[in-house]
Formats: C-alpha cells, structure tokens, sequence
C-alpha cells in the first residue's frame, strides 16, 4: 500500500452505494464481473475486467479519486490518480 492524500479528501463516513449493481451495464444489456464503489459519491460501477468498465469511466467524468471493492469479503481500495492500492 502507498501514501495517499487523496484518502484524506474522502467523506467521513464512507458514502452508501448507490445502487446494488451497475446501473449503466443494465443499461447496456451488459454483465459486470466484478462491482467497484466510488469512495466520494457512492457510484456502483463495474471493474476493467468487464466489458464496458464503468468505475474507471466513472473516474473519468468526475475526477473522484479512490474507490474500493464492492465485492463480498474484499476490502482493498484503489487511488485512480496515483495507480496504487491504498
């Protein structure tokens, strides 16, 4: 793990999710393989595995930084900007 500032810039307490799924692949007709939640605003998106890979487009539009799994048991967070666990 690395130092991250971006971690102190983050709402306490963790924002809720926003959805159970990723809204955009049911949009799409899509599948997500694994989900991601936007550590800023709650944004459930799907990982760079899946087809469309909405938590790194959502990253994309809105500059937040730090998202951490949203997968059952996994706790790990990863800094968009500083490309590192955190």
């Amino acid at each position: 793990m690395s130092e991250c500032l971006h971690l102190l810039e983050l709402p306490r307490p963790e924002p809720g999710p926003l959805s159970e799924t990723c809204v955009e692949c049911l949009a799409a007709g899509s599948h997500p393989v694994q989900l991601r939640l936007c550590l800023v605003c709650g944004h459930v998106g799907c990982c760079d595995s899946s087809p469309l890979k909405h938590a790194t487009a959502h990253f994309g539009e809105t500059g937040h930084p730090v998202m951490r799994s949203f997968e059952r048991d996994e706790s790990w967070r990863w800094c968009f900007t500083d490309g590192s666990i955190v």
